[in-house]
Formats: C-alpha cells, sequence, structure tokens
C-alpha cells in the first residue's frame, strides 16, 4: 500500500493525542491511593520545625487549635466529616466530632454515638486477640501457621511461615486484592472458605522482607477462631470489647440492628452522594466498625499495660513486647515493626501506631508511650485526594505540643558519588509479583535521581506542597528529607542489589533492572496502542484515499490474506488495551467492582490477548508477504516494520507481566 502524506498526517495527530486519550490533563492514569483496609504510606512531616516552648496541652488549647485547623480541611477537601480523640495520663483529654455524619440530613458527628470504619487500625485488636492466646500458651509466635490451620499454605520455601512473620508483614506474600471489599452482603462468604480460596503467591522468604499483607492478618484472624473453638468476632466481643467497655464496637457484617443507625456514611466527596456500607471480607484485616470513644479505651488500655479502669486484657509484659521494636527492622536507622504496632518516631519521641484506609475512609492511631499520649484521627470521605489531612493533622499537632530541633548533620565525604549510587528507578514490595495485575508495580515504581550537589530527588514521594521531595545524605547511605524529619536508607538485598527503606517498616524498594523499570515499560505501553491503533485506523482510510486518487490497491490473493489478517490483529491488540485501559479507570470507584463478579470480563479480555499475542507470528508472516507489494512506498515498508516491532512489544509485555496467567486471582 503506498501512503502519501494525508495518511502520515493522520499518524502524527494520533501521536499527539494519545496522551490526552489515557487521561484528560495529559498526565498517567493513577491507581487510587489507597488500597483498601491498608494503610498508605505519605509524607512524613510537612516542613521543618521551628524550636519553640511547646504548647500547654489542655482540653481548650487542643480545642482552639483543631477548630482552627479541622474545619479548614472538611471544606478545602471536600470532606463530610471527621472525628479526633486524645488520651494523655490514663484519661481522654479531648474529644471532638466535625462535619457531618448525613451531609443530607445535617447530622453531625458525635465521637459517642458515630460510627466510623478505621480499616486496618482494625488490625490492632486482631493482633492484640492474637497475644491474648500467646499469654495463655495456645499460640506458638514462632510456629509454623499451618499447624494451627484447617488447609496449607504451600512450601515455597524452606522457612514456614509463622505468626511472627504475619505480625511483622513478612510473611512474603504478594499483594492480593479480589474480593477485598464487596458492597454487596451477598456476596460476603465465611472466612475460612475466603482464605482458602485466595492464597496469594510466596514471593519473599519469610521474615526477609517487609511486605504488607492483608491476607496475612486475616490469616491470624482465623487462626484466633480456630485456636479459641468460637468465631472471630464473638471472640473479639467477648475477650476485648466487653472488658474494655466498647459497646459500640463490632466486626460483625453487616452490622447489627443496634448500630446500623449510628453508623456514618461514606462519600468520596462530601459534595456527592454517600456510597455503600463496604463489607471487607477478611475481616480481621479492616471489617471493624468503631466510635471514637471507644477507640480511646483500647488506646489507654495499651497505654497502661493492658489495663483499662480496673480490668486487665493483656499482662504488662505482653504489652510491652508487642511495643517493642525486636521483631523486624529493615535498616536500623529507619523504623522498625513491633508485633503489630509499627514504629513512626518523630520530634525526638519514639511513636507506635497503625493507619488505616477503606475506600471512603481513613484514619490514623498514633501512641507516644513515653509521654503517656494517644491521637486518633479518621475521615469520612475519600476527598480531593493529593494531600493526606490526617499527616497534615498530626504533623501539625506534634510540632505545636512537641517542639524539635532537627540535628544538624555532618557533611558525607562521598556525597556525590553515593548520589550517583543510588540513583534509579525501585520497585515497591508490597504490589502484585505473579498475577494478572503485577504490571501495576510499575505505576508505583520510585524513580530517585540524583543532583550535582549530592542531593537526591524522589519523583514519586512529594512535599505536601506537590513538589518532588528533595534529601540530603546524613549518614553513608541514609538520606534525610531535606523540609522535615523523614528518612530514606539504602543497603544490598539478598540478591546483592539496592533495596531501599522509608519510615514505613512494612514495604521496601528493590532497584529494578531496565526491562522491569517504568521508563522502558512506560514507553513500550505508549508505542504499542499507537502504532496498532494507526494501523486499524489507517485501513479505511487508506480505501477512501485510493478511491478519490484512483489508485487501487494491487496485492496477490496472499497479499490480501497478509493485508487483512495484520489489521485484524491490531484491531485485537487495540481492544484488549482498551479493556484493561477502561478496567484502571474503574479503579477509582471502589475495589467492589474486582469481585469474583468480573473472572467472565478478566477471561474475555485474556482470550482477546491470547489471540493478538499468539497473533504476532502472523503479523510477522504477513510483513514478509507485502515487503514487495507492487507499487509500495519507503514509507509504507517503515509502518508495516512498525507494526511488527509493536506487536512483538505487545506479546513481550503480555507474557512478562503475566497477564495471559491461567488463573486469574489477583
Amino acid at each position: 500500500m503506498k501512503l502519501n502524506r494525508g495518511i502520515v498526517f493522520s499518524l502524527t495527530t494520533l501521536a499527539l493525542c494519545v496522551p490526552f486519550i489515557l487521561r484528560a490533563d495529559g498526565q498517567r492514569p493513577k491507581l487510587p491511593a489507597p488500597p483498601p483496609a491498608v494503610q498508605v504510606p505519605g509524607s512524613a512531616s510537612t516542613s521543618a520545625p521551628t524550636p519553640s516552648t511547646p504548647a500547654a496541652m489542655t482540653a481548650q488549647d487542643i480545642d482552639a487549635f483543631l477548630d482552627g485547623v479541622v474545619p479548614l480541611q472538611l471544606k478545602e477537601q471536600n470532606i463530610a466529616g471527621a472525628v479526633v480523640i486524645v488520651v494523655k495520663d490514663g484519661k481522654v483529654l479531648y474529644a471532638k466530632g466535625y462535619g457531618y455524619s448525613d451531609v443530607k440530613n445535617k447530622k453531625p458527628v458525635t465521637t459517642d454515638a458515630t460510627l466510623f470504619r478505621p480499616g486496618s487500625t482494625s488490625k490492632l485488636f486482631t493482633w492484640t486477640a492474637v497475644m491474648q492466646l500467646v499469654q495463655q500458651g495456645k499460640i506458638d509466635l514462632d510456629r509454623n501457621v499451618n499447624d494451627y490451620l484447617d488447609f496449607k499454605i504451600p512450601d515455597t520455601y524452606p522457612q514456614p511461615i509463622t505468626m511472627r512473620n504475619l505480625m511483622t508483614h513478612t510473611p512474603g506474600f504478594e499483594e492480593s486484592i479480589q474480593d477485598l471489599i464487596v458492597d454487596n452482603p451477598k456476596d460476603m462468604e465465611p472466612l475460612g472458605k475466603y482464605l482458602k480460596t485466595h492464597v496469594p503467591a510466596r514471593v519473599f522468604p519469610p521474615g526477609t522482607t517487609g511486605a504488607y499483607s492483608n491476607y496475612g492478618a486475616a490469616l491470624a484472624s482465623y487462626i484466633v477462631q480456630r485456636v479459641s473453638g468460637v468465631p472471630f468476632d464473638e471472640y473479639i466481643e467477648k475477650n476485648i470489647f466487653g472488658p474494655l467497655n466498647m459497646q459500640h464496637s463490632t466486626f460483625r457484617e453487616p452490622l447489627p440492628a443496634n448500630l446500623k443507625p449510628l453508623m456514618s456514611n461514606g462519600y468520596k466527596l462530601a459534595s456527592g452522594k454517600p456510597q455503600p456500607f463496604e463489607f471487607v471480607l477478611p475481616t480481621g484485616a479492616g471489617g471493624m466498625s468503631t466510635t471514637a470513644e471507644d477507640i480511646s479505651h483500647f488506646m489507654l488500655a495499651h497505654l497502661q499495660g493492658g489495663e483499662y479502669n480496673g480490668v486487665s486484657i493483656l499482662q504488662p509484659a505482653t504489652v510491652a513486647e508487642m511495643h517493642t521494636r525486636q521483631q523486624y527492622g529493615e535498616n536500623p536507622a529507619t523504623s522498625g515493626m513491633c508485633l503489630g504496632f509499627y514504629e513512626e518516631s518523630r520530634n525526638g519521641h519514639r511513636i507506635i501506631g497503625h493507619g488505616g484506609d477503606t475506600i471512603f475512609f481513613h484514619s490514623n492511631l498514633h501512641l507516644m508511650p513515653d509521654a503517656n499520649f494517644g491521637f486518633f484521627v479518621s475521615y469520612n470521605s475519600a476527598g480531593k485526594g493529593g494531600i493526606s489531612p490526617r499527616d497534615a493533622l498530626w504533623d501539625q499537632f506534634l510540632d505545636r505540643y512537641f517542639p524539635y530541633t532537627i540535628p544538624a548533620a555532618s557533611p558525607v565525604t562521598n556525597a556525590v558519588q553515593d548520589a550517583k549510587l543510588v540513583a534509579g528507578q525501585y520497585s515497591v514490595s508490597r504490589g502484585g509479583f505473579t498475577n494478572i495485575f503485577s504490571f501495576t508495580q510499575l505505576l508505583g515504581e520510585l524513580t530517585i535521581s540524583a543532583k550535582p550537589d549530592g542531593t537526591i530527588l524522589t519523583d514519586d514521594m512529594k512535599t505536601l506542597a506537590g513538589e518532588p521531595r528533595q534529601w540530603k545524605e546524613i549518614a553513608p547511605l541514609v538520606y534525610r528529607s531535606i523540609d522535615g524529619q523523614s528518612l530514606l536508607a539504602f543497603q544490598r538485598n539478598a540478591n546483592g542489589g539496592l533495596r531501599a527503606s522509608i519510615d514505613y517498616p512494612f514495604m521496601v524498594f528493590d532497584r529494578v533492572s531496565f526491562l522491569n523499570g517504568k521508563s522502558f515499560n512506560m514507553v513500550l505501553l505508549f508505542f504499542v496502542p499507537i502504532v496498532t491503533l494507526f494501523a486499524v485506523l489507517s485501513w479505511p482510510i487508506a480505501t477512501w484515499m485510493r478511491k478519490h486518487y484512483h489508485r487501487p490497491l494491487v496485492l496477490t490473493p496472499v497479499q490480501r490474506r497478509s493485508y487483512i489478517a495484520l489489521r485484524i490483529v491490531c484491531l485485537l491488540d487495540v481492544v484488549f488495551c482498551l479493556g484493561w485501559l477502561i478496567l484502571l479507570s474503574k479503579l477509582g470507584e471502589g475495589f467492589a467492582l474486582f469481585s469474583s463478579h468480573l473472572d467472565p470480563v478478566l477471561r474475555l479480555i485474556q482470550i482477546v490477548g491470547w489471540l493478538g499475542s499468539l497473533g504476532t507470528l502472523v503479523v510477522l508472516y504477513a510483513i514478509f508477504q507485502l515487503r514487495n507489494m507492487e507499487n509500495s512506498w519507503w514509507l509504507a515498508r517503515i509502518s508495516y516494520g512498525l507494526v511488527g516491532v509493536a506487536c512483538i512489544g505487545f506479546s513481550w509485555f503480555l507474557l512478562h507481566w503475566h497477564m495471559l496467567h491461567f488463573s486469574i486471582r489477583f
């Protein structure tokens, strides 16, 4: 086929438009910030605090301070409501609800009668239940978890997975999100059945790599159920909620009739419609509903050696073990895991806690044992995004009541060389590695670039101003953010490659090869759709132009079949890409969409992918047949060459990233 300037113009126009088809603002598509029932890593500091005299931590001062911050957050971020509670020296010092639990009916948020969904903060109750059974000698933290189960976790590695691994997020499971959250109670299934049918692949040896695992926490809750002999939600009610007088808390889904009227609506935006109740299938990983007042009882118990109002849920030694950093820490310079809690130290104080997210609720729980102080905040809306209101609020609170002077760092001799050494692209340990969603790892890769002065930039870790975070080396391969106290440290992993550790110990970043890097794969993701889509669109355009200019296409029968087959394969590739693009665009609407009900759609898209991938052989044969077309122009031959490269790239991408995996569990 002879190409003319009109077709060349069409290709150029399409190439310029594709980035804007993928996203209206011209940016790459993004996954929603929080996968459900998980803590999302973010900024640990807004700005370097200015040393000053700490404000008096009184109810009056806290009220004045929070009233100047939280209502503004709700307005600017389009959030419906929030709740904040502060405990200090064995009592509730401050508690207040802001905004609405029901926007339409103007129902205000209260601390004692409004239920929030704290997401993964629920895990602290699961871990507390585990430690109760450890105290009783019924669970051994270092015993193979298979000994407690009625099914078997595969023996992928010589080392068994232990309860200690589960509690420190080091069992080595890949991320699993299918059926994590559903919005229809009919889709709920027993915990044991869920765990047996959703076993994720083991991708790291146990105890070696922090990789946050909702499945691991759910597994622990099932072990509590099996060892205790009662359903998990009943065990928590009898052994934690009851003793702590948490009368408005439950792991039951759907909610009990007496609590349902108290449940806050969840919102994407306060100006939008209320969203359906989120049913968390692995309930022990994030299915609790509670009030701020009830959470305060739990915080006080952990700050007081396991005791609340004269009732003990844990022995002091057990609480101390849970709170101690002795379990797992990738790098001594950065935060480590306790048993269930994780470190988040700042402003000269050791802080432990846990955050939590569903799609619509976002919470943080912080304990500062050395000050006998605890802080809990929860928002009932996703908001506009871009910043984390809970992190910003916590940072400002700490800087007001626990001001701190960041110690000066001595210059590092090899700063320029070290910056060049650590520059590159890093893949996060928390994600899919073997399932059909493994390619989304690319969207979470961390890009580190070196500056001439020896500092480094992290394009994917932003300041609250939205700028790439800049880091200065304060010790060999240990960096501190220039805008605050966050730390980024590097060391070699078991394979000899560089591994980056951040303030969140339940995840690390390993440097990736060129083929696994975002730069190469993103170019491929743009190149393949552009070329194959052009091949499809050029077909009718070229037909019209040939008729218009009276230039018939002269082909042999074999060439004609090849000509048609090439474009059919390109059409299959385009349909496959479009199908995945639509699926990814739906992620922002909630993970409830990504249940087993999606299996037929995924399988259909896979079939198209298989046909397109196998069709690459057809394309290469067609290009060979069309190489000597009569009256062909040199640009036509180049275009066919590009199509061949695109189809090969398409097949490589699908196979390399497991998108054609027989299993569609993810």
